[in-house]
């Protein structure tokens, strides 16, 4: 089985680009979406979390994302910490998940693909790039935030140009270039 890393920054498109791959056939594991459900019910990511900040972390209601959010914003060495309790669960959840699919080819889609070492559980990785105002264009109709907030999350991630070095492929979603011709050639590549 061919497995796909996607990546690109905020706005940039990877869920559109997800859809058109899932819309070919092919299963996307959203790795912040998946991310997000194990640290609120994966055992293991819950004891070492509590390990470090303590049992009020967790409510009767599951995680107390707040209080969570708390102990890393700002905190590079904390927020390292706890990706290093986070990343290796959604990796071993994200590869049990591909053993159940019946097909070819599948793929991950994370923001971080790189940060977290996702890309060295892939065949392949594919970045979406977008220029920087379509970006924040984008991020400011599809959530509640204000311009500075969208570029303060946007400089918080590895810069395009480090991911685009990083990447095997990169397609150009700058609603000028369609989209699909871009996928369709890339999966035609991975066959040969």
């Amino acid at each position: 089985m061919i497995k796909i890393g996607i990546t690109g920054g905020i706005g940039s498109g990877k869920s559109v680009v997800a859809t058109l791959l899932e819309l070919s056939g092919i299963p996307v594991y959203i790795a912040d979406t998946e991310s997000k459900l194990l640290t609120a019910t994966s055992p293991v990511i819950r004891e070492k979390l509590i390990a470090l900040f303590g049992e009020q972390l967790y409510t009767a209601d599951g995680l107390d994302k707040k209080r969570l959010a708390s102990h890393i914003f700002g905190n590079p060495e904390r927020l390292e910490q706890v990706n290093a309790i986070i990343h290796p669960e959604v990796n071993r959840h994200f590869l049990a998940w591909t053993e159940r699919q019946n097909t070819p080819v599948c793929a991950i889609e994370s923001a971080i693909l790189f940060e977290s070492g996702f890309n060295r559980i892939v065949d392949t990785t594919l970045m979406v790039y977008a220029p920087m105002e379509v970006r924040i264009k984008r991020a400011l109709e599809r959530d509640v935030v204000s311009r500075e907030e969208v570029i303060r999350r946007i400089e918080s991630q590895l810069p395009d140009e480090v991911k685009k070095e990083k990447s095997d492929y990169v397609v150009f979603n700058d609603g000028k270039q369609a989209l699909l011709p871009q996928i369709t050639a890339f999966l035609t590549g991975l066959n040969t």
